[in-house]
């Protein structure tokens, strides 16, 4: 076995672009095409805007890098751009549900595909249980500025930190039953939903400009000063071993601090990619989706935040209520209270939308890794409503489970390092497939490839570095279990391994040619003349160039591909029909192969030809019934194969 082949067939073989792309899996294993364009652009817009924007500007500019936040958002929406090109020009090649899962098993092979998507597992399933507790509280708060009275028994079982929680239970629950029943509501609720926060986010961004106050921008860059005591990041940790320095906040260095942060945020653009398998034109159409949606989104946040910073400044945000969303104090501070429950409203929309795209999006990815064997092959069946319910189902299941017993707003950071792990796989793949298959084709390309991608790859380990020393020590529980997983599963049962081992298939091969007949086997003269007999008597020769000659003595060989003068050459060299003539112009009496699944009754062949004695005139190969041939003992009928 070559060097080549073995590398194929262990953990590193690599996905062909064939079958990643869906080519060779059956229609039980396929997603139906349901999004156009726009559908793409209100997925990402769904999954990138949630309860964030209304806080996260407020919050930066606060404690880290004051009103140069603004600049803040504009680096890490630079960043998620560049990530979003490499995620562009790998779904136009490969466009599949598994995403980065995917494009990790065309380019580097089947382990790294398997770290990614467990990486992508733990991002979208922690993501769904946060974003549901995170539901819950400010459907709470919704609840209370609107005057809802909550029932004294309730009190403890909604808008809890952690616990049991009703809310957080019962809006995964809606979100995945609608899912797993394949409810094209979902879409349709989605579209309501993103227009109706999109409305909202106009109406805080023209509010806030009406109150807004240039002299709130200033000081733009604070005075750095030193970070206060918490958890200290990797990049902290390197910096002080190397320099004995201290991490700070605002200043230059504020600007760069903020960023991770912000990302976070714009996380979400990736989720397009998991729906590629359900667009039509998917190569041309989910590239756009996936830059107009991110494009989009950075434009509303940047807005949001020119409005909410420009409204309060930088200091009025540590004189605001804390127990109200930040963006609803700001508008009671300035006296617009109105426009808190507005926000309390686009708030719970925006919140539910995510949940609702982080849940798809989890399915398609284990649907994908099951269609591959990395996952049980069950995950990936289609159920009747032509969805994959038993992957939906598991998710959401799981999600639930995580929401209601683990602490989970505490693992918030775990979802920032999935994601940005999945982003440096992304890149680099860009690389690895324009070197080892520059011949694919490629709808969109990546403008500048090896010095953006390199600059992606930068950008993105130095956010991941920004993350808690904490953050990095789960994350590596995390991959070391998935590691465990797929040499004990995921490597024996994976469809790769089971095509690679397998025997080549069994193809139909022509059957020795018979030998010669010996000597006086042939009829000694020309036939006689006339028409076909009776039952029991011999059968003329057909005509045509079937006479045979008299019998004269041949040399040792093999009929008939000595081609012999005389001697009838059948058209079908499988060896089916009888290998020679008797006298009387009979076939020899050679029984036909058939299968015993094929037999009648009677220990007949059915549906081929009557072992024993033929005669070509009669209901043999081509069907037809000879004068003289006796009705009453009519041969079965022939099946449909060998029917003209």
């Amino acid at each position: 076995m070559t060097l080549d082949m073995r590398m194929r067939n262990n953990m590193f073989r690599r996905l062909p672009v064939e079958q990643a792309t869906g080519r060779l899996y059956g229609g039980r294993h396929r997603l139906r095409v349901v999004y156009r364009t726009r559908d793409l652009v209100v997925l990402g817009l769904g999954v990138m805007i949630g309860s964030g924007i209304f806080k996260i500007a407020g919050e930066q500019a606060s404690s880290t890098a004051g009103p140069g936040v603004l600049i803040s958002f504009l680096i890490a929406g630079g960043v998620c751009v560049l990530a979003a090109l490499a995620f562009a020009e790998l779904s136009s090649i490969i466009p599949v549900a598994g995403s980065a899962y995917s494009f990790a098993y065309v380019a580097f092979g089947e382990v790294w595909a398997w770290v990614v998507g467990w990486a992508l597992i733990m991002e979208l399933l922690l993501a769904a249980s946060v974003l549901a507790r995170v539901w819950s509280l400010y459907a709470t708060q919704a609840l209370h500025d609107f005057g809802v009275p909550i029932p004294g028994r309730l009190g403890d079982l909604i808008g809890q930190v952690k616990g049991p929680d009703l809310l957080a239970l019962g809006i995964l629950l809606l979100v995945v039953l609608m899912l797993a029943t394949g409810s094209r509501m979902s879409l349709k609720s989605l579209w309501f939903m993103v227009m109706a926060k999109v409305i909202v986010i106009g109406l805080v961004i023209a509010t806030g400009l009406k109150f807004f106050d240039a002299g709130n921008l200033t000081p733009f860059l604070p005075p750095a000063r030193p970070a206060p005591e918490g958890d200290q990041t990797v990049l902290d940790a390197v910096l002080g071993a190397l320099g004995g320095g201290t991490p700070h906040v605002f200043g230059v260095w504020g600007l760069f601090a903020a960023a991770p942060t912000i990302a976070f945020a714009y996380i979400g653009f990736d989720l397009i990619a998991t729906a590629s398998e359900e667009t039509d034109d998917a190569p041309r159409k989910v590239p756009r989706g996936i830059l107009t949606a991110l494009l989009t989104a950075i434009v509303l946040y940047a807005a949001v935040a020119i409005a909410l910073v420009g409204m309060v400044g930088m200091d009025g945000f540590a004189k605001l209520d804390p127990d109200k969303l930040l963006i609803a104090a700001a508008f009671d501070e300035v006296g617009a209270g109105a426009m808190g429950k507005i926000v309390d409203v686009g708030a719970v929309l925006a919140l539910t939308t995510v949940i609702l795209v982080v849940v798809i999006s989890l399915t398609r990815v284990l649907f994908s890794m099951a269609r591959d064997g990395l996952l049980p092959r069950p995950l990936a069946a289609m159920s009747r409503y032509r969805v994959p319910s038993r992957a939906t189902l598991l998710a959401g299941g799981a999600a639930i489970v995580m929401s209601q017993t683990i602490d989970v707003l505490t693992l918030e950071q775990l979802v920032v390092i999935g994601t940005l792990f999945a982003f440096l796989f992304v890149a680099a793949a860009v690389l690895a497939l324009r070197r080892s298959q520059p011949g694919l084709h490629r709808p969109f390309r990546m403008p500048a490839a090896p010095l953006i991608v390199v600059v992606s790859i930068f950008a993105i380990g130095w956010l991941m570095l920004n993350l808690k020393i904490q953050t990095w020590a789960y994350f590596a529980i995390w991959m070391a279990v998935g590691i465990v997983l797929y040499l004990i599963y995921g490597r024996r049962k994976s469809q790769m391994k089971l095509l690679l081992d397998a025997p080549p298939p069994d193809r139909p091969v022509a059957a020795p040619l018979a030998p010669a007949p010996p000597p006086g086997a042939l009829p000694a003269g020309p036939p006689p003349p006339g028409g076909v007999p009776h039952r029991g008597e011999p059968a003329p020769h057909p005509p045509g160039g079937w006479d045979v000659p008299p019998a004269q003595e041949y040399e040792p060989g093999t009929w008939p591909a000595d081609r012999r003068p005389g001697v009838p050459e059948s058209p079908y060299p499988t060896g089916r029909y009888p290998t020679g003539r008797q006298e009387g112009g009979q076939f020899a009496r050679e029984a036909y192969p058939a299968e015993p699944h094929n037999r009648d009754d009677h220990g007949r062949a059915s549906g081929s030809y009557i072992s024993g004695t033929h005669d070509p005139y009669r209901s043999g190969p081509y069907g037809t019934a000879g004068p003289g041939q006796d009705e009453e003992h009519e041969d079965p009928p022939h099946g449909g194969r060998h029917r003209r």
